[in-house]
Protein backbone atom coordinates (compact mmCIF):
# COMPACT_ATOMS: atom_id res chain seq x y z
CA UNK A 1 0.00 0.00 0.00
CA UNK A 2 1.07 3.60 -0.61
CA UNK A 3 1.96 5.19 2.72
CA UNK A 4 2.01 8.97 3.04
CA UNK A 5 3.86 9.06 6.39
CA UNK A 6 6.27 6.06 6.63
CA UNK A 7 7.60 6.98 10.09
CA UNK A 8 4.09 7.29 11.47
CA UNK A 9 3.09 4.00 9.84
CA UNK A 10 6.09 2.26 11.44
CA UNK A 11 5.38 3.72 14.90
CA UNK A 12 1.67 2.89 14.85
CA UNK A 13 2.32 -0.64 13.57
CA UNK A 14 4.85 -1.23 16.37
CA UNK A 15 2.40 0.14 18.95
CA UNK A 16 -0.45 -2.05 17.71
CA UNK A 17 1.73 -5.19 17.56
CA UNK A 18 2.99 -4.55 21.07
CA UNK A 19 -0.52 -3.94 22.39
CA UNK A 20 -1.73 -7.18 20.77
CA UNK A 21 1.06 -9.11 22.54
CA UNK A 22 0.23 -7.49 25.87
CA UNK A 23 -3.52 -8.12 25.52
CA UNK A 24 -2.95 -11.77 24.57
CA UNK A 25 -0.90 -12.18 27.75
CA UNK A 26 -3.72 -10.58 29.71
CA UNK A 27 -6.14 -13.17 28.32
CA UNK A 28 -3.72 -16.03 29.01
CA UNK A 29 -2.99 -14.90 32.58
CA UNK A 30 -6.71 -14.60 33.30
CA UNK A 31 -7.37 -17.99 31.70
CA UNK A 32 -10.32 -16.36 29.98
CA UNK A 33 -11.51 -15.41 26.50
CA UNK A 34 -12.97 -12.28 25.01
CA UNK A 35 -16.67 -11.70 25.78
CA UNK A 36 -18.94 -11.87 22.78
CA UNK A 37 -22.16 -10.16 21.76
CA UNK A 38 -24.79 -12.43 20.24
CA UNK A 39 -26.22 -10.38 17.39
CA UNK A 40 -29.47 -11.24 15.67
CA UNK A 41 -29.85 -9.91 12.13
CA UNK A 42 -33.56 -10.23 11.57
CA UNK A 43 -34.95 -9.58 8.13
CA UNK A 44 -38.50 -8.52 7.36
CA UNK A 45 -38.60 -11.54 5.06
CA UNK A 46 -36.96 -14.89 5.66
CA UNK A 47 -35.22 -16.34 8.72
CA UNK A 48 -33.04 -14.39 11.14
CA UNK A 49 -29.26 -14.74 10.99
CA UNK A 50 -27.07 -14.75 14.07
CA UNK A 51 -23.52 -13.57 14.59
CA UNK A 52 -21.02 -13.67 17.45
CA UNK A 53 -19.07 -10.41 17.72
CA UNK A 54 -16.11 -10.09 20.12
CA UNK A 55 -16.52 -7.17 22.53
CA UNK A 56 -13.02 -5.89 21.89
CA UNK A 57 -13.61 -2.25 22.77
CA UNK A 58 -14.65 -2.86 26.38
CA UNK A 59 -11.72 -5.22 26.96
CA UNK A 60 -9.19 -2.76 25.49
CA UNK A 61 -10.59 0.35 27.17
CA UNK A 62 -10.53 -1.36 30.56
CA UNK A 63 -6.73 -1.63 30.12
CA UNK A 64 -6.20 1.75 28.43
CA UNK A 65 -4.09 3.22 31.25
CA UNK A 66 -1.63 0.30 31.18
CA UNK A 67 -1.48 0.33 27.37
CA UNK A 68 -0.69 4.04 27.44
CA UNK A 69 2.16 3.47 29.89
CA UNK A 70 3.98 1.14 27.49
CA UNK A 71 7.13 2.39 25.71
CA UNK A 72 5.73 1.71 22.24
CA UNK A 73 2.74 3.94 23.08
CA UNK A 74 5.09 6.76 24.16
CA UNK A 75 7.04 6.48 20.90
CA UNK A 76 3.83 6.47 18.84
CA UNK A 77 2.54 9.57 20.68
CA UNK A 78 5.85 11.39 20.02
CA UNK A 79 5.53 10.59 16.33
CA UNK A 80 1.92 11.76 16.27
CA UNK A 81 2.90 15.06 17.91
CA UNK A 82 5.14 15.80 14.93
CA UNK A 83 2.15 15.57 12.60
CA UNK A 84 0.09 18.78 12.60
CA UNK A 85 -2.73 16.93 10.82
CA UNK A 86 -2.93 14.48 13.74
CA UNK A 87 -3.57 17.30 16.22
CA UNK A 88 -6.38 18.72 14.05
CA UNK A 89 -7.86 15.25 13.61
CA UNK A 90 -7.68 14.54 17.36
CA UNK A 91 -9.38 17.83 18.28
CA UNK A 92 -12.19 17.06 15.85
CA UNK A 93 -12.73 13.55 17.20
CA UNK A 94 -12.05 14.00 20.89
CA UNK A 95 -14.59 16.64 21.89
CA UNK A 96 -13.84 17.94 25.40
CA UNK A 97 -10.76 15.79 26.13
CA UNK A 98 -8.54 17.70 28.58
CA UNK A 99 -5.20 17.59 26.75
CA UNK A 100 -3.67 17.04 23.33
CA UNK A 101 -1.93 13.84 24.50
CA UNK A 102 -5.21 12.44 25.80
CA UNK A 103 -6.93 13.29 22.54
CA UNK A 104 -4.18 11.72 20.42
CA UNK A 105 -4.08 8.56 22.52
CA UNK A 106 -7.84 7.99 22.61
CA UNK A 107 -8.81 9.07 19.08
CA UNK A 108 -5.80 7.71 17.17
CA UNK A 109 -3.92 5.04 19.09
CA UNK A 110 -6.70 3.41 21.08
CA UNK A 111 -9.21 3.69 18.24
CA UNK A 112 -6.75 2.17 15.74
CA UNK A 113 -6.01 -0.67 18.16
CA UNK A 114 -9.72 -1.43 18.61
CA UNK A 115 -10.43 -1.30 14.88
CA UNK A 116 -7.57 -3.63 14.02
CA UNK A 117 -8.60 -6.05 16.77
CA UNK A 118 -12.20 -6.03 15.54
CA UNK A 119 -11.00 -6.66 11.98
CA UNK A 120 -8.91 -9.59 13.26
CA UNK A 121 -11.74 -10.95 15.40
CA UNK A 122 -9.50 -10.74 18.47
CA UNK A 123 -5.75 -10.44 19.03
CA UNK A 124 -4.40 -12.85 16.40
CA UNK A 125 -2.36 -10.50 14.19
CA UNK A 126 -3.21 -9.99 10.51
CA UNK A 127 -1.07 -7.65 8.37
CA UNK A 128 -3.86 -7.02 5.87
CA UNK A 129 -6.28 -6.00 8.62
CA UNK A 130 -3.77 -3.48 9.99
CA UNK A 131 -3.02 -2.07 6.54
CA UNK A 132 -6.71 -1.54 5.81
CA UNK A 133 -7.33 0.22 9.11
CA UNK A 134 -4.19 2.34 8.81
CA UNK A 135 -5.13 3.38 5.26
CA UNK A 136 -8.53 4.53 6.51
CA UNK A 137 -6.85 6.49 9.31
CA UNK A 138 -4.42 8.18 6.92
CA UNK A 139 -7.26 9.15 4.58
CA UNK A 140 -9.08 10.82 7.48
CA UNK A 141 -5.93 12.26 9.01
CA UNK A 142 -4.85 14.20 5.95
CA UNK A 143 -8.28 14.98 4.58
CA UNK A 144 -9.41 18.61 4.39
CA UNK A 145 -12.89 17.81 5.66
CA UNK A 146 -14.61 15.47 8.09
CA UNK A 147 -17.71 13.40 7.40
CA UNK A 148 -20.15 13.47 10.29
CA UNK A 149 -23.20 11.23 10.57
CA UNK A 150 -25.86 10.73 13.24
CA UNK A 151 -28.37 7.88 13.02
CA UNK A 152 -31.48 7.51 15.19
CA UNK A 153 -33.85 4.51 15.02
CA UNK A 154 -37.32 5.53 13.81
CA UNK A 155 -40.54 3.79 14.88
CA UNK A 156 -44.18 4.26 13.91
CA UNK A 157 -43.43 4.93 10.25
CA UNK A 158 -42.43 2.85 7.22
CA UNK A 159 -41.28 3.70 3.73
CA UNK A 160 -40.61 1.73 0.59
CA UNK A 161 -37.63 3.86 -0.45
CA UNK A 162 -35.21 6.41 0.88
CA UNK A 163 -36.85 9.82 1.44
CA UNK A 164 -34.80 13.00 1.51
CA UNK A 165 -36.16 15.57 3.97
CA UNK A 166 -33.60 18.27 3.27
CA UNK A 167 -29.88 18.84 2.81
CA UNK A 168 -28.14 16.11 4.78
CA UNK A 169 -31.20 14.60 6.46
CA UNK A 170 -33.23 11.63 5.29
CA UNK A 171 -35.39 8.66 6.24
CA UNK A 172 -34.06 5.31 5.06
CA UNK A 173 -34.12 1.64 5.91
CA UNK A 174 -31.55 0.59 8.48
CA UNK A 175 -28.65 -1.35 6.97
CA UNK A 176 -28.28 -4.79 8.48
CA UNK A 177 -25.81 -4.64 11.36
CA UNK A 178 -24.78 -1.00 10.80
CA UNK A 179 -25.12 -0.05 14.47
CA UNK A 180 -23.74 -3.32 15.82
CA UNK A 181 -20.61 -2.85 13.71
CA UNK A 182 -19.51 0.10 15.86
CA UNK A 183 -21.43 -0.62 19.06
CA UNK A 184 -21.99 -4.41 19.36
CA UNK A 185 -22.82 -4.12 23.06
CA UNK A 186 -25.59 -1.50 22.72
CA UNK A 187 -28.45 -3.53 21.29
CA UNK A 188 -30.37 -2.80 24.49
CA UNK A 189 -30.52 0.86 23.42
CA UNK A 190 -32.60 0.05 20.33
CA UNK A 191 -36.42 0.10 20.40
CA UNK A 192 -38.01 -3.27 21.07
CA UNK A 193 -38.54 -5.23 17.86
CA UNK A 194 -36.39 -2.82 15.83
CA UNK A 195 -35.38 -4.33 12.50
CA UNK A 196 -38.09 -7.00 12.60
CA UNK A 197 -41.46 -5.23 12.61
CA UNK A 198 -43.02 -3.39 9.68
CA UNK A 199 -42.93 0.04 11.33
CA UNK A 200 -39.57 -0.48 13.09
CA UNK A 201 -36.91 -0.79 10.42
CA UNK A 202 -36.20 2.82 9.40
CA UNK A 203 -33.72 5.37 10.71
CA UNK A 204 -33.43 9.13 10.60
CA UNK A 205 -29.96 10.00 9.36
CA UNK A 206 -28.21 13.36 9.57
CA UNK A 207 -25.02 13.78 7.53
CA UNK A 208 -22.72 16.77 7.31
CA UNK A 209 -19.35 17.60 5.75
CA UNK A 210 -17.26 19.57 8.25
CA UNK A 211 -14.23 21.74 7.66
CA UNK A 212 -11.17 21.09 9.78
CA UNK A 213 -12.21 23.66 12.42
CA UNK A 214 -16.00 23.21 12.31
CA UNK A 215 -17.99 21.89 15.25
CA UNK A 216 -20.29 18.90 14.87
CA UNK A 217 -24.00 19.74 14.39
CA UNK A 218 -26.53 19.82 17.23
CA UNK A 219 -27.87 16.45 16.13
CA UNK A 220 -30.50 15.98 18.89
CA UNK A 221 -32.13 19.31 17.98
CA UNK A 222 -32.05 18.63 14.23
CA UNK A 223 -33.45 15.12 14.67
CA UNK A 224 -36.23 16.52 16.91
CA UNK A 225 -37.17 19.09 14.24
CA UNK A 226 -37.35 16.33 11.63
CA UNK A 227 -39.62 14.27 13.91
CA UNK A 228 -41.92 17.28 14.38
CA UNK A 229 -42.11 17.86 10.62
CA UNK A 230 -42.90 14.18 10.00
CA UNK A 231 -45.58 14.14 12.71
CA UNK A 232 -47.22 17.21 11.16
CA UNK A 233 -47.07 15.79 7.64
CA UNK A 234 -48.19 12.22 8.37
CA UNK A 235 -50.14 12.26 11.67
CA UNK A 236 -48.18 9.07 12.42
CA UNK A 237 -47.31 8.01 15.99
CA UNK A 238 -43.60 8.18 15.30
CA UNK A 239 -40.59 8.61 17.54
CA UNK A 240 -36.82 8.61 17.08
CA UNK A 241 -34.26 7.17 19.43
CA UNK A 242 -34.15 6.83 22.37
CA UNK A 243 -30.52 7.58 21.48
CA UNK A 244 -28.69 8.60 18.34
CA UNK A 245 -25.39 7.10 17.23
CA UNK A 246 -22.70 9.43 15.90
CA UNK A 247 -19.73 8.68 13.68
CA UNK A 248 -16.97 10.96 12.39
CA UNK A 249 -15.09 9.79 9.32
CA UNK A 250 -16.74 6.41 9.77
CA UNK A 251 -15.46 6.00 13.34
CA UNK A 252 -17.59 5.91 16.49
CA UNK A 253 -17.86 9.45 17.86
CA UNK A 254 -20.55 9.23 20.52
CA UNK A 255 -23.98 8.17 21.68
CA UNK A 256 -26.37 10.95 22.71
CA UNK A 257 -29.97 10.92 23.93
CA UNK A 258 -32.65 12.19 21.58
CA UNK A 259 -34.76 15.01 23.03
CA UNK A 260 -37.57 13.47 25.12
CA UNK A 261 -40.46 14.91 23.09
CA UNK A 262 -39.01 13.34 19.91
CA UNK A 263 -37.99 10.07 21.60
CA UNK A 264 -41.44 9.35 23.12
CA UNK A 265 -43.88 7.48 20.90
CA UNK A 266 -47.48 8.75 21.03
CA UNK A 267 -50.38 6.31 20.72
CA UNK A 268 -51.84 5.59 17.30
CA UNK A 269 -51.68 3.40 14.23
CA UNK A 270 -48.39 3.29 12.26
CA UNK A 271 -48.36 5.03 8.89
CA UNK A 272 -46.37 5.00 5.67
CA UNK A 273 -44.23 7.82 4.32
CA UNK A 274 -45.22 8.19 0.68
CA UNK A 275 -43.87 10.61 -1.89
CA UNK A 276 -46.49 13.30 -1.18
CA UNK A 277 -46.06 13.24 2.60
CA UNK A 278 -42.27 13.20 2.28
CA UNK A 279 -42.40 16.33 0.11
CA UNK A 280 -44.71 17.99 2.63
CA UNK A 281 -42.41 17.06 5.53
CA UNK A 282 -39.47 18.53 3.59
CA UNK A 283 -41.32 21.82 3.20
CA UNK A 284 -42.42 21.89 6.83
CA UNK A 285 -38.92 21.15 8.13
CA UNK A 286 -37.69 24.35 6.48
CA UNK A 287 -40.69 26.38 7.63
CA UNK A 288 -40.39 25.32 11.28
CA UNK A 289 -37.73 28.05 11.45
CA UNK A 290 -40.62 30.57 11.32
CA UNK A 291 -41.29 29.72 14.97
CA UNK A 292 -37.91 31.21 15.93
CA UNK A 293 -39.25 34.70 15.21
CA UNK A 294 -42.91 34.04 16.11
CA UNK A 295 -43.19 33.02 19.75
CA UNK A 296 -46.95 32.58 19.44
CA UNK A 297 -46.51 30.08 16.61
CA UNK A 298 -43.83 28.33 18.68
CA UNK A 299 -46.29 28.07 21.58
CA UNK A 300 -48.96 26.57 19.31
CA UNK A 301 -46.52 23.99 17.95
CA UNK A 302 -45.33 23.05 21.45
CA UNK A 303 -48.90 22.70 22.77
CA UNK A 304 -49.97 20.51 19.85
CA UNK A 305 -46.98 18.21 20.17
CA UNK A 306 -47.40 17.90 23.94
CA UNK A 307 -51.08 17.03 23.44
CA UNK A 308 -50.03 13.88 21.57
CA UNK A 309 -48.91 12.33 24.86
CA UNK A 310 -51.57 13.61 27.27
CA UNK A 311 -54.88 12.27 28.53
CA UNK A 312 -58.09 14.20 29.01
CA UNK A 313 -58.80 16.84 30.13
CA UNK A 314 -55.21 18.04 29.66
CA UNK A 315 -55.06 17.05 25.98
CA UNK A 316 -58.08 19.18 25.04
CA UNK A 317 -56.73 22.08 27.10
CA UNK A 318 -53.49 21.98 25.12
CA UNK A 319 -55.40 21.87 21.82
CA UNK A 320 -57.57 24.85 22.79
CA UNK A 321 -54.43 26.75 23.76
CA UNK A 322 -52.74 25.89 20.46
CA UNK A 323 -55.65 27.17 18.35
CA UNK A 324 -56.08 30.28 20.47
CA UNK A 325 -52.38 31.05 20.03
CA UNK A 326 -52.70 30.64 16.27
CA UNK A 327 -55.93 32.56 15.62
CA UNK A 328 -57.14 34.38 18.73
CA UNK A 329 -60.56 34.16 20.31
CA UNK A 330 -62.41 33.60 17.00
CA UNK A 331 -60.42 30.46 16.21
CA UNK A 332 -63.44 28.14 15.65
CA UNK A 333 -64.65 30.27 12.74
CA UNK A 334 -61.23 31.02 11.30
CA UNK A 335 -60.06 27.38 11.42
CA UNK A 336 -63.29 26.04 9.87
CA UNK A 337 -62.96 28.46 6.94
CA UNK A 338 -59.26 27.75 6.60
CA UNK A 339 -59.55 23.98 6.43
CA UNK A 340 -62.80 23.19 4.62
CA UNK A 341 -64.07 24.42 1.26
CA UNK A 342 -67.32 22.43 1.23
CA UNK A 343 -70.04 24.31 3.23
CA UNK A 344 -71.49 21.18 4.81
CA UNK A 345 -68.12 19.82 5.92
CA UNK A 346 -67.13 23.28 7.12
CA UNK A 347 -70.27 23.50 9.29
CA UNK A 348 -69.59 20.08 10.82
CA UNK A 349 -66.02 21.00 11.65
CA UNK A 350 -67.12 24.37 13.08
CA UNK A 351 -69.59 22.62 15.36
CA UNK A 352 -66.85 20.29 16.66
CA UNK A 353 -64.51 23.23 17.23
CA UNK A 354 -67.20 25.22 19.05
CA UNK A 355 -67.76 22.27 21.39
CA UNK A 356 -64.02 22.13 22.05
CA UNK A 357 -63.97 25.90 22.69
CA UNK A 358 -66.62 25.68 25.45
CA UNK A 359 -64.82 22.90 27.30
CA UNK A 360 -65.83 19.61 25.65
CA UNK A 361 -63.24 16.90 25.04
CA UNK A 362 -61.72 17.06 21.57
CA UNK A 363 -63.11 14.49 19.16
CA UNK A 364 -60.96 13.09 16.35
CA UNK A 365 -61.95 15.76 13.73
CA UNK A 366 -61.12 18.58 16.13
CA UNK A 367 -57.83 16.97 17.18
CA UNK A 368 -56.70 16.58 13.60
CA UNK A 369 -57.86 20.09 12.76
CA UNK A 370 -55.14 21.46 15.04
CA UNK A 371 -52.44 19.60 13.10
CA UNK A 372 -53.94 20.67 9.76
CA UNK A 373 -54.19 24.29 10.89
CA UNK A 374 -50.52 24.29 11.92
CA UNK A 375 -49.56 22.84 8.55
CA UNK A 376 -51.58 25.50 6.73
CA UNK A 377 -50.04 28.33 8.78
CA UNK A 378 -46.51 27.05 8.24
CA UNK A 379 -47.04 26.63 4.50
CA UNK A 380 -48.57 30.10 4.17
CA UNK A 381 -45.64 31.65 6.02
CA UNK A 382 -47.42 34.80 7.28
CA UNK A 383 -49.81 34.06 10.14
CA UNK A 384 -51.06 37.64 10.60
CA UNK A 385 -51.86 38.15 6.92
CA UNK A 386 -53.53 34.73 6.75
CA UNK A 387 -55.77 35.58 9.73
CA UNK A 388 -56.72 38.91 8.14
CA UNK A 389 -57.61 37.14 4.88
CA UNK A 390 -59.81 34.66 6.75
CA UNK A 391 -61.66 37.54 8.41
CA UNK A 392 -62.29 39.18 5.04
CA UNK A 393 -63.69 35.87 3.80
CA UNK A 394 -65.96 35.63 6.85
CA UNK A 395 -67.22 39.17 6.17
CA UNK A 396 -67.94 38.28 2.53
CA UNK A 397 -65.40 40.79 1.24
CA UNK A 398 -63.43 38.24 -0.78
CA UNK A 399 -63.74 34.58 -1.78
CA UNK A 400 -62.09 31.85 0.26
CA UNK A 401 -59.41 31.44 -2.39
CA UNK A 402 -56.88 28.66 -2.67
CA UNK A 403 -55.80 28.24 0.95
CA UNK A 404 -52.92 25.84 1.44
CA UNK A 405 -54.48 23.46 3.94
CA UNK A 406 -53.80 19.74 4.05
CA UNK A 407 -56.10 16.80 4.68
Amino acid sequence: MAVRAPQLHHALRAFTLGAFAYLLRELDDAGDSLPFAFEEHGGRRGPSLYEYRPLVRDFVEARAARIRGREDATIALEELQRERAAAIYARAHAGPDPSEDDALFRTVLLDLLVRVAEACGGFDWDDDAFDRCYAELETSLYGESRTYAAVAPLVGLSTGTQRELGPGIRVRAAADGELARHWPETRGLLPQGFGREADRYCVLELRSALGADMEVPDAPAEIADAVSALRLATAAPLAAGPVLFETLDGRPYGIRPVLPIAATQPPGEPSRLDEFRAALATELLVRLALADADTTLAEALDRWELSLFQHEPFRSEQLRGALAALFGSTWPLRVAVLLEADPGTRETLHRALEELAVGAEAEAPARDAVRRALVAVLRDGDRATLAAGLDRTLLGLEPRGNLRAVS
